[in-house]
């Protein structure tokens, strides 16, 4: 995986028997920093960077926004106090079941009206 971030700084992974290695770089002329990591370790990267990542959208202003429950999709952050995301949204006729999750790793499932108006946060 590559990713290209502003000014030429980015971040390459790549997975192999020795488990994943994380090469990064500040700026296109910068020497490059190569991390190795673990299946383990790498695994500990990533949910703390998706803490960060969900910290760092609950500071952001956000664009609030309602929607019908038949119009939610997957990735959509409900507006309330604790963050819930779409994991799956199912239409059954007049009613929508959706399964949330939250930061946490729960997940549950609830049953609404396709009418029902939900506030979100973000829209996934």
């Amino acid at each position: 995986m590559e990713l290209d971030l502003a000014d030429g700084a980015g971040v390459t992974l790549t997975a192999g028997a020795a488990g994943v290695r994380l090469t990064a770089r500040t700026s296109p002329q910068a020497p490059e920093t190569v991390l190795h990591c673990s299946p383990a370790q790498a695994r500990e990267l990533a949910a703390a960077l998706v803490r960060a990542a969900g910290a760092a959208q609950r500071a952001q202003p956000a664009e609030r926004v309602t929607v019908e429950a038949r119009e939610l999709r997957r990735g959509d952050v409900r507006d309330s106090d604790r963050s819930m995301t779409v994991e799956r949204v199912r239409a059954l006729g007049d009613t929508v079941q959706v399964t949330w999750k939250s930061d946490a790793g729960r997940s549950w499932t609830q049953d609404y009206a396709a009418g029902t108006g939900i506030g979100l946060r973000h829209r996934g």
